[in-house]
């Protein structure tokens, strides 16, 4: 086995080099609302994730998969248990200290898109990168819109592209930082089938040719199982963890 890079760590054992979990969760929870109030979201979740996996969330609506994605992100704060992510310890951190902790370590897909109308493609993809004083953002963001097949669309508007050319700009922003980690919530929701199916190829292909980890949410059992691992989510726990 070859050494693993050092911002991911080395762990050794009999004299051989391992890589340590990009991700390691320990009886995570998530909670929303006090009292009588309260709903409890995410019940206990231990896992881990090692460099170079690609792992689907799969669970019927309101199981806990969207809210694991978002609190492994980042973009949520666990109300409990311990959670180490790329390096950094994320239970350890306020909201503030996880977008820092985000900067350049994750990309994150959303079905909604969520580029900004007033930006041109090329802007959007720069702009991520100019605001964490990422050098040559630019000259970056072209080349990755041309990795999505947008080369030539480096100056049009969201308003000016189709569903699914917005979404290659989404996963070009998402990629462009080179981050460790991918996150992808639903990135086919918003899309037609065969839209869908080559967005999804995309998402697979750039992911791998970045040698980022892939954690993506879907309904959609097809897509799950072309994940190396498949996770299912029921009530807020691990229902199974299934390897392929």
């Amino acid at each position: 086995m070859g050494s693993c890079k050092p911002r991911h760590g080395c762990a050794t054992r009999h004299g051989v080099n391992a890589p340590s979990p990009l991700i390691r969760a320990r009886s995570l929870t998530l909670s929303l609302g006090d009292g009588t109030a309260r709903v409890d979201i995410l019940k206990g979740i231990d896992l881990d994730v090692m460099p170079g996996e690609t792992l689907a969330l799969l669970g019927p609506s309101g199981s806990g998969k969207s809210s694991l994605l978002a609190v492994l992100a980042g973009l949520e704060r666990a109300s409990g248990g311990s959670l180490s992510v790329a390096g950094e310890d994320f239970a350890a951190l306020d909201e503030n200290g996880l977008a820092t902790a985000r900067r350049g370590r994750i990309g994150i897909v959303l079905q909604a898109f969520h580029l900004l109308p007033t930006m041109t493609a090329r802007e959007n993809v720069a702009t991520p990168m100019e605001l964490a004083g990422m050098a040559g953002a630019l000259p970056r963001a072209e080349t990755e819109l041309a990795a999505v097949g947008l080369g030539h669309r480096l100056d049009h508007y969201p308003g000016q592209l189709s569903g699914g050319e917005q979404q290659r700009v989404a996963i070009a922003r998402a990629l462009a930082p080179r981050p460790s980690l991918l996150f992808a919530d639903e990135p086919t929701g918003n899309l037609d089938a065969a839209t869908g199916a080559a967005v999804a190829d995309l998402l697979f292909t750039r992911a791998a040719e970045a040698g980022a980890t892939l954690l993506m949410v879907t309904h959609d059992e097809a897509l799950a199982l072309r994940c190396g691992r498949v996770l299912r989510l029921a009530d807020g726990r691990i229902a199974s963890d299934e390897r392929r």
